[in-house]
């Protein structure tokens, strides 16, 4: 019997709830999962707050310490003090990440072939950026509307992208979990970093593994977060929806929201404390 881990912080800028669960398949969970709001208001102002998922792979004990040193790795080099900006040190902080996955996974069998997902978004001053490599996926929820921001690094989104195949006949394409770049797989790896976005009051981002999405489509998903709840209780309605659909995979949710009433320019700035699940 596996027990659903949930965490929640709140401040007067942002909540963030993280939350994961086995699925109705799996005995593992290979998924990992964070969220780091600093108490230094100079390194806040500096770095702003970091959300990541992880979604590792290559068996039950290598994937789930891809996904472990992933998270941890990837939020102790982004907030170390290495004078780069924060786009710059998020990308190297997953490139390093890579190749420390990578080096693990040279050490013995039992680690051969492990790798991760990952999928990492920062709110700071203000605006937002993400950086991923994989099928996890960064939603925005804005005006009761949900909008996919990053595109999955796999065969089928290449062939949406080429107009060979609907997002709709993807889903359901026997190579939807084909993907084509991964962390810790090889000796290095292309991150893809988005530019800055504007984030506003009331805005949701929705950070999850293949878990929740293979299982739940983008309507079923917007249609859990129109009816409203603390972040908290909207991560276990997602994660009970896409185990009533099957939960074949791990499934991680995160959920940062920017509080109601709250100046864009300010968002993020005072913060509270890091919650993390595995």
């Amino acid at each position: 019997m596996f027990e659903t881990r949930k965490i929640e912080i709140g401040s007067p800028a942002i909540v963030a709830a993280v939350q994961t669960d086995p699925g109705c398949v799996r005995e593992a969970n290979e998924d990992s999962g964070r969220h780091i709001s600093p108490n230094d208001p100079e390194l806040q102002k500096r770095r702003g707050s970091l959300t990541v998922v992880a979604d590792g792979m290559g068996g039950h004990a290598s994937g789930e310490v891809a996904s472990q040193m992933a998270v941890e790795l990837i939020t102790e080099l982004y907030y170390a003090d290495n004078g780069l900006a924060a786009p710059d040190a998020l990308r190297n902080a997953v490139e390093i990440a890579n190749q420390r996955i990578f080096a693990a996974s040279q050490t013995s069998e039992e680690y051969a072939g492990m790798g991760t997902t990952v999928i990492a978004l920062v709110v700071k001053d203000g605006k937002a950026f993400s950086a991923h490599v994989g099928d996890s996926r960064l939603y925005r929820f804005r005006n009761r509307a949900l909008e996919m921001l990053t595109l999955d690094h796999s065969q089928v989104m290449e062939m949406v992208k080429h107009g060979v195949l609907t997002m709709e006949q993807a889903r359901n394409h026997e190579d939807k979990n084909v993907i084509l770049r991964a962390v810790g797989t090889q000796e290095a790896v292309e991150v893809e970093v988005s530019g800055d976005f504007e984030v506003g009051p009331g805005d949701t981002f929705l950070l999850c593994s293949d878990g929740l999405s293979d299982m739940l489509d983008d309507t079923e998903i917007e249609g859990i977060l129109q009816q409203g709840g603390d972040q908290h209780s909207l991560c276990e309605a997602l994660i009970a929806a896409a185990k009533t659909n099957g939960g074949h995979d791990n499934i991680t949710v995160g959920l940062v929201r920017i509080a109601d009433g709250m100046p864009a320019a300010s968002a993020a700035v005072r913060v509270t404390r890091d919650i993390e699940v595995r």
